[in-house]
């Protein structure tokens, strides 16, 4: 499985605390904020724009932009380039970053910056719709840009937010079911919370095997607990929920990182 996501929690506005410790509630006014802007980690021109996050630079080097998923299926892929590709291509950039090790494919992750822009790469494709946040930055600040950009897109009904069927609802498990191995957003009632085992499931159907389903590991309890969160206090709370779909009976997400999970504010 893809590692799935994260976002953060900070009651009475987007503003976001860290996202692998805290829960996010939206507000309805996201601020624009710069963020991300960490140490340069090299800079140069984009050549060829390879998908819709990842592009390759004159000195070889190909850049996978951090911090973002792309958008699902019913976006092709061509489109999803298309969107990078107007942003970036046949420009000098920036990349800034925490850390420049590339990951398994070669790519380097980095948060990317036009000359003179002060928001990202990644900003511009989430506040156009043209993304998803992910799970996986750490740095609060950095985390409510990307968090404010998908929110402003979301209210505006930008790119994939023009379609209400973006935000899959946890009531239609068959629509959730087509997005199979894909970074998806649910959004539903927590009907219950139930521990079977080693397991917690955040059940959204009165079905438990055949309806949607969030399942969190024992291992994940305390990291819920530092939050500050009770589990059994999401029950009958209207949350998001996002990461990448799987089908164990039903469809299921797993949440991996306590970001995953969205209270559901005025947005």
């Amino acid at each position: 499985m893809k590692p799935a996501s994260s976002m953060p929690r900070r009651i009475g506005s987007v503003a976001a605390a860290l996202p692998c410790s805290f829960i996010l509630v939206i507000a309805t006014s996201p601020a624009r904020a710069a963020g991300c802007n960490f140490e340069p980690q090299g800079e140069g021109r984009v050549t060829e724009v390879i998908d819709g996050r990842s592009f390759r630079m004159s000195d070889g080097r190909e850049i996978r932009l951090a911090g973002i998923e792309p958008v699902a299926a019913e976006q092709t892929g061509a489109s999803r380039a298309a969107a990078l590709s107007a942003i970036v291509a046949g420009h000098d950039v920036t990349l800034r970053g925490q850390d420049n090790a590339p990951d398994r494919y070669g790519r380097q992750p980095a948060f990317v910056f036009l000359d003179g822009a002060d928001i990202s790469v990644q900003g511009q494709l989430l506040e156009q719709g043209h993304a998803l946040v992910s799970a996986t930055v750490t740095d609060k600040d950095c985390a409510l840009s990307l968090s404010a950009a998908e929110v402003a897109a979301r209210q505006a009904r930008r790119g994939i937010w023009a379609d209400s069927a973006a935000n899959k609802s946890a009531e239609s498990p068959g629509d959730i079911l087509a997005m199979i191995g894909q970074f998806t957003v649910v959004e539903g009632k927590v009907l219950s919370v139930r521990q079977a085992g080693a397991t917690t499931y955040l059940n959204f159907g009165r079905n438990w095997t055949r309806g949607f389903a969030a399942t969190i590991s024992r291992r994940m309890i305390s990291a819920f607990g530092a939050a500050g969160t009770d589990l059994k206090s999401l029950e009958n709370r209207r949350i998001r929920v996002r990461g990448w779909v799987e089908m164990r009976g039903g469809p299921r997400i797993e949440v991996l990182r306590t970001g995953q999970i969205e209270l559901v504010g005025g947005d």
